[in-house]
């Protein structure tokens, strides 16, 4: 209450002319809204309408509201590329840790000579694959429902006048009939923490030499010495 009585006389100190109704609005709305720093006010385009919207764009960056819908599919793409990159750094390293295969670290991925065709063609084949399907993603942002069915597979859909999220065929399970506000939820928070923990990858494996498997074997191993501070460990 009295953290609701603060915000009103704030916004009232700030702002004279504004009626009780919208002073009491903007303190209900800061109550109730959960934002990335306690006590602070969201800017005015984050109403906590988005998937994980906690109020934080200290530049301003989402102000424009066509700005703001690339930015939210910028974020949801780089998390679901994090998360497969998380993934994809981690398996093949405990795959080989229990002997079932012997795959290269991650950062050696590239210049492994076991695929079954050189890297040139994989590249090629990758880049004209990912075209394909960034153009009509790209073609579903700029206008919502043009491309929402599946090219090969008619009849399955993309749910109405939602961009960036699956369905039809890529939705077998049929979780986006039931509480898709949820899912996009925790999909965006894994994706964050995708996105940091990817980078903290590449950083250790910049000072240690090894993946991220082996990394955390040896923090658990020995936390006093190999941790953040001490990061000096490698070839262990």
């Amino acid at each position: 209450m009295s953290a609701q009585f603060a915000s009103t006389a704030v916004v009232g100190l700030r702002a004279p002319k504004t009626t009780k109704r919208s002073q009491r609005s903007v303190s209900v709305r800061a109550s109730t809204q959960p934002m990335w720093f306690p006590g602070m006010d969201a800017p005015q385009h984050l109403k906590g309408e988005l998937p994980g919207d906690y109020g934080f764009d200290p530049l301003n960056l989402g102000k424009e509201p066509k700005d703001l819908e690339w930015y939210v599919q910028a974020e949801l793409q780089h998390g679901r590329w994090a998360m497969l990159g998380v993934a994809g750094a981690a398996a093949p390293e405990i795959l080989t840790k229990m002997g079932i295969s012997d795959l290269p670290n991650w950062h050696d991925a590239p210049n492994y000579q076991g695929y079954f065709t050189d890297a040139t063609t994989l590249f090629w084949v990758q880049m004209l694959m990912m075209n394909w399907a960034e153009v009509r993603r790209w073609q579903d942002m700029r206008k919502p429902g043009s491309v929402n069915e599946d090219p090969a597979f008619s009849g399955n859909k993309l749910p109405s006048g939602i961009v960036g999220y699956p369905g039809g065929i890529f939705d077998p399970l049929g979780y986006a009939k039931g509480d898709l506000n949820k899912l996009k939820a925790k999909e965006i928070a894994n994706g964050r923490l995708a996105m940091v923990a990817f980078a903290g990858i590449m950083v250790q494996y910049d000072h240690t030499g090894v993946g991220p498997v082996a990394n955390l074997v040896a923090h658990m191993s020995d936390p006093a010495h190999n941790n953040v501070f001490q990061a000096k460990f490698i070839g262990f």
